[in-house]
């Protein structure tokens, strides 16, 4: 259908899902729990290939144990790796923070960079996590392509591609900015709840006429 559908068409039929979306899921936001730009940074930073539950179990230790970029970095690498082992990918993730922490005391003052361009330069950081905290943090407009995103966007027929950043540009287009920040909720919401990727509830699902993959 994504092939097939004229861009006017696809653009009606994501405005009518996300009016749908709005109503089904009131409560939508973020998933990842944090008090400061710099935990959803560090946070967001964790949640790759794991789900937002796991790294808000972990974090909620944390959080108690490290408050600034320096703190990271006052410990051994070992002992971070532990405190973070269960999220996966441990010891690449260790790096990637002490070595974005590196970073934010070295040319940011410490302090959280509100621009997608500087963000990025960040280890650790893509443009799903800069437009994470962008949006979550800042107000800032952006689309986070999680893997939620990615399955629910192709099953919908909206994009017909896995590339993260070619979806992220596409939904731009069909998307008014003004409703980037509550789309990323939405169909995240949507994602965890109703569309679950191994065992989807079409029969209830809130957007099911509008699904060319509804079974």
């Amino acid at each position: 259908m994504a092939k097939r559908e004229s861009q006017t068409n696809r653009k009606a039929r994501l405005v009518k899902i996300l009016d749908e979306l709005v109503s089904a899921y009131p409560d939508a936001r973020v998933g990842l729990d944090f008090t400061t730009t710099f935990e959803l940074l560090v946070a967001t930073i964790l949640s790759a290939q794991c789900t937002d539950e796991r790294v808000n179990i972990v974090t909620k230790t944390l959080f108690k144990k490290y408050h600034t970029p320096q703190d990271f970095l006052d410990v051994p690498a070992e002992e971070l790796e532990m405190d973070i082992h269960s999220t996966g990918f441990y010891r690449n993730k260790a790096k990637n923070i002490r070595g974005c922490c590196t970073k934010l005391i070295a040319e940011f003052n410490s302090q959280v960079p509100q621009t997608l361009v500087e963000l990025i330069t960040l280890p650790g950081v893509g443009r799903k996590t800069a437009n994470c905290v962008l949006s979550n943090c800042f107000g800032i407009p952006g689309i986070t392509v999680d893997t939620h995103v990615t399955r629910i966007m192709n099953l919908l027929g909206i994009v017909g591609t896995d590339d993260a950043v070619k979806i992220e540009f596409a939904l731009m287009d069909l998307v008014p900015k003004e409703r980037w920040n509550a789309m990323n909720h939405l169909i995240i919401t949507h994602g965890r709840r109703i569309c679950i990727a191994r065992r989807p509830q079409c029969g209830v699902c809130p957007v099911n006429s509008c699904c060319p993959s509804a079974s």
